[in-house]
């Protein structure tokens, strides 16, 4: 398999064939042009990873050539060879957006390294464009945080493949969002999308709905029925809280990913599928083999390819967009006017720990959509509950805050540390600032009088503790 396709173009015959054999030799496709003009044609018709251009050609040099193809094709790396001693069309040719030049004459190790440089950047640009579309076209799923970008890579990798996904995520962070988006762009898309939760059914019903039962197999049972994975035939089933499953469903559940096929409850004729299994849980899968509640050899089919779903605590920067888009879906159903958050109110969400995450967040949006006076929600609008510390209780038998304090210190320089007012004044001075400002429910100017501080220490604070 080729590692990418570079052109090269220079009227030198023998640094064409220099480039061409050195570039092959490490499974570089390589095409070769002896003029800028036919490097033109060929870019009507395709786009290579990388372009090699000399600088002197006859009819379009170099440059002007890299001036074409900057404007219509920006990504494209180009690299421009020049001799030492043009040291003004090498500097020219920076200016004109090359991505490196390459000395005549060159060593053949340099001149490969260079190259491979410029097609990983190539690379990394499309995987980038391909994330940038991904995430546009599933603008359900709001995320600019790394560990969302991460997500999106992962479901742009795997839109060719029907392999099966385990997704990890706690409670309420949009797992089922992203089997969905695996489903949309997968092979698939156009079969159906069949979501199942384990922990929300009775457990003597789960064999039913996943493999169907026939008539009279159990009492109740008046006419045959479908189990979800007839339904999703040629698609996607969604298997949330997967950990949930029962040590008897996880047997037949891996014999049907052995063998495609099954048999309904009660029935005798075995029924081929063709499903592809996107199984989602919060748990700790291996600590549920260890255990024994999880067979391991399920476990390893279907821990094939693994995506974690970060916690919203994990992702403040995405914290303002999603309530922005939460309030508007709220006003939208509600058929009223969307409210607008105060600067301090999106201050104080962005810093909170939201056990329930971005299903919390959604459910916030729409109590504050109901119960929020005005038009802009104020710190004074959030509900007391969720603006609550954790509440440390000591026992007679505890020791006081300073003697706790004064034990970690030990411990640490014990250990070796250093720097411990580094580690220790951040903690101490943000466990401060957020009981005052939950104190004075948001108030900027009221939590910086309880602590001594000015409001301007305050905002500065709140930049270098939560930046």
């Amino acid at each position: 398999m080729s590692k990418g396709h570079v052109w090269v173009v220079d009227d030198d015959s023998s640094i064409r064939w220099v480039l061409e054999k050195t570039l092959t030799s490490v499974r570089i496709k390589c095409t070769t042009f002896a003029d800028a003009e036919s490097v033109l044609l060929a870019l009507e018709r395709e786009t290579p990873d990388v372009l090699v251009s000399d600088i002197r050609m006859p009819g379009i040099d170099g440059i002007e050539l890299l001036k074409q193809i900057h404007t219509t094709r920006p990504e494209l790396p180009v690299i421009i060879m020049t001799a030492h001693s043009d040291l003004d069309a090498a500097v020219n040719a920076y200016q004109q957006g090359a991505f490196e030049y390459l000395p005549k004459p060159f060593d053949i190790d340099e001149a490969l390294a260079l190259v491979e440089r410029a097609i990983a950047h190539r690379q990394e640009l499309k995987r980038e464009a391909s994330t940038e579309e991904l995430a546009s076209a599933t603008p359900e799923i709001i995320g600019e945080a790394p560990a969302m970008q991460e997500v999106f890579r992962a479901i742009g990798r795997l839109s060719r493949s029907s392999i099966s996904v385990l997704i990890n995520g706690e409670s309420g962070t949009g797992k089922e969002l992203v089997a969905h988006a695996l489903h949309r762009h997968s092979p698939r898309a156009a079969k159906p999308f069949i979501a199942l939760n384990m922990a929300a059914i009775p457990k003597d019903l789960i064999e039913s709905e996943l493999f169907g039962h026939e008539k009279g197999a159990f009492t109740g049972a008046n006419a045959v029925r479908q189990g979800r994975f007839e339904q999703a035939n040629g698609g996607t089933l969604f298997l949330d809280e997967i950990g949930d499953m029962p040590l008897d469903i996880q047997t037949r559940l891996l014999r049907v990913l052995a063998d495609g096929q099954f048999y309904r409850v009660g029935g005798h004729s075995p029924i081929k599928v063709d499903v592809r299994i996107v199984a989602a849980t919060h748990q700790d899968l291996q600590q549920l083999v260890a255990k024994g509640d999880f067979r391991e050899d399920l476990f390893h089919r279907l821990n094939v390819i693994r995506i974690q779903i970060p916690a919203l605590r994990e992702r403040r920067q995405d914290i303002e967009k999603l309530t922005h888009h939460f309030l508007l879906r709220a006003a939208d159903e509600l058929d009223v006017e969307p409210k607008t958050l105060h600067a301090d109110t999106s201050e104080i969400l962005a810093r909170l720990e939201w056990p329930g995450n971005v299903r919390q967040l959604e459910n916030i949006c729409r109590w504050l959509t109901v119960m929020a006076s005005g038009s802009e929600i104020l710190p004074s609008d959030l509900p007391t509950e969720l603006l609550e510390e954790k509440k440390v209780t000591l026992t007679s038998d505890d020791q006081d805050w300073q003697a706790m304090l004064a034990s970690w210190a030990e411990d640490a320089l014990s250990s070796g540390q250093t720097e411990l007012l580094n580690q220790a004044l951040p903690t101490f001075e943000r466990i401060l600032l957020e009981a005052a400002l939950s104190h004075t429910k948001g108030h900027k100017q009221d939590a910086a009088k309880v602590l001594g501080w000015g409001r301007n220490t305050l905002t500065r604070k709140l930049k270098e503790l939560y930046s």
